[in-house]
């Protein structure tokens, strides 16, 4: 019997584009997201009030496209910009164009291995991540299967949600199982920012009542000692897990900090770590109790599968960093992901808006907390790119 033909890739393009979308914290002004968040640059006070007076938005969103011979279209949405747009058009493209999208596992190893001598992590690892994605959409959009049947199909009906953002009580009124808030004041501004840390959480423990998830998101701020103490002050408020409360480097001071915290209190981290070499050492030192991979940061679904095996074999959740359909229909294939973040993106956040507004069109959103796996079943990814936004295409090969 002959095999059936497939077609192979005929071009890879990379574009970037501005204001909001994947580069979510590329925000305009009053957004919660930007508002006085502690930072590992609010030890300088000019870098304090807002996460954009160092640099977090200056990249921008970067935008994968592989289209095949017939002319079908993959695509993703990631962080990197225009750095990154060279990598994958002038490094990245010679092991997609001309080759079999099928052969997925080839193609991730080769993109990882060839700029291993300058890459490893950070943004050489976000445009595999956007190269890797793109090609499992395009390889659903071939197929006719959403990207969960693809990784072996679903292990729940529905996904529920956490809500990321600065009201937590908002989010138990749309029904999110807990609320994850920003920490708002680091070490440098003294007792008094310590004080002001545990009074919010007093005062949102107040306003959920004693059942709700209450979260700390701590953007890699703090320094050990200073993260033990906010977690023995905030046990007798509830607080559920404290998360990337140090430099994601410092894997021997998040082994510290877990022996530190009171019992049945998480510590969590993961959204900066990449490949199965870095969440190896998080899970092998023992540095948390929840690992936190994006997807899009991470090396794509063919790394995080990787990484999801390692966690499970250790008995560890994988509850990756908020990144909306792309994590989704992993999340649902896999037992030891029982639950998803959602980022709030509203500027409230008093709304349940799409993650990745507006570079996605038909993005779903969680009601009541919740999704429906059928929900995710369109071919790919199930969703298309904006093309009315202001693309740039600034490496083409």
């Amino acid at each position: 019997m002959a095999a059936i033909s497939f077609p192979r890739i005929a071009h890879v393009r990379a574009f970037t584009v501005r204001g909001g979308g994947a580069d979510y914290h590329d925000q305009g002004a009053g957004h919660w997201i930007d508002d006085h968040i502690a930072t590992p640059m609010s030890r300088y006070p000019e870098y304090r009030q807002s996460r954009q007076s160092f640099g977090i938005n200056v990249l921008g969103t970067l935008v994968v496209e592989i289209e095949a011979e017939d002319g079908t279209i993959g695509f993703a949405v990631t962080t990197g910009g225009e750095p990154a747009c060279f990598i994958v058009e002038r490094h990245l493209a010679r092991f997609l164009e001309g080759r079999d999208p099928r052969v997925v596992e080839k193609i991730w190893d080769q993109m990882y291995f060839s700029t291993q001598y300058y890459g490893r992590k950070g943004l050489v690892v976000n445009a595999i991540s956007g190269v890797d994605l793109a090609l499992w959409d395009l390889l659903g959009k071939l197929r006719q299967e959403p990207v969960h049947h693809l990784l072996g199909g679903a292990v729940r009906g529905e996904l529920q949600f956490y809500a990321t953002g600065a009201r937590p009580d908002v989010a138990k009124k749309l029904g999110f199982i807990g609320g994850k808030m920003p920490l708002h004041h680091g070490p440098a501004e003294g007792l008094e920012g310590f004080h002001k840390n545990i009074a919010e959480l007093a005062e949102m423990r107040a306003r959920v009542g004693p059942d709700f998830w209450l979260m700390w998101d701590c953007w890699m701020a703090l320094d050990v000692d200073y993260a033990t103490r906010l977690a023995i002050a905030a046990h007798e408020h509830g607080l559920k897990w404290i998360e990337e409360a140090i430099s994601p480097d410092d894997y021997w001071g998040y082994a510290e900090l877990r022996r530190n915290v009171p019992r049945r209190m998480l510590v969590t981290t993961g959204e900066h770590e990449a490949t199965r070499w870095g969440f190896r050492l998080l899970l092998e030192m023992e540095c948390c109790d929840i690992i936190q991979p994006d997807v899009g940061w991470c090396g794509g679904v063919t790394e995080l599968l990787k990484i999801s095996a390692l966690a499970d074999a250790r008995g560890k959740l994988v509850v990756p960093h908020g990144s909306s359909v792309y994590s989704y229909h992993f999340v649902a294939t896999r037992h030891n992901s029982p639950f998803a973040e959602f980022l709030m993106m509203h500027p409230g956040p008093t709304e349940v808006v799409p993650m990745f507004h507006p570079q996605l069109i038909g993005e779903p959103v969680p009601v009541n907390g919740r999704l429906p796996v059928s929900a995710l079943d369109k071919p790919g990814f199930g969703v298309e790119l904006n093309r009315d936004l202001n693309y740039h295409r600034p490496y083409p090969h």
